[in-house]
């Protein structure tokens, strides 16, 4: 995950991480949801943290019924999940 933005969709994966929120919540203008999609079709390892985030909004959702995560609950688990996301990428790509 680069910051070179040549990816998938002509975004990198930091930026589709940090934006999958508002595809999520359908905040993205129509150009962007589309380069977010080819993004999250073309690459793995985003469409695995996709996957993620989808269970983290479910489960939050199912246990808060329609009341709103507050915002610093919202950061805390999208830095621990990308943490995550770094340490799984380092353990996927490490030489055995």
């Amino acid at each position: 995950m680069s910051g070179l933005g040549f990816g998938p969709g002509g975004l990198d994966c930091d930026d589709v991480i940090r934006d999958v929120y508002l595809y999520l919540d359908d905040e993205t203008d129509g150009e962007l949801r589309n380069r977010i999609r080819q993004h999250l079709d073309g690459c793995a390892p985003c469409l695995k943290q996709f996957g993620l985030e989808q269970d983290v909004r479910s489960l939050i959702a199912r246990c808060c019924g329609n009341d709103q995560a507050p915002e610093s609950l919202r950061e805390r688990i999208s830095v621990r999940i990308s943490e995550i996301s770094v340490e799984t990428a380092h353990l996927e790509y490490r030489a055995d």
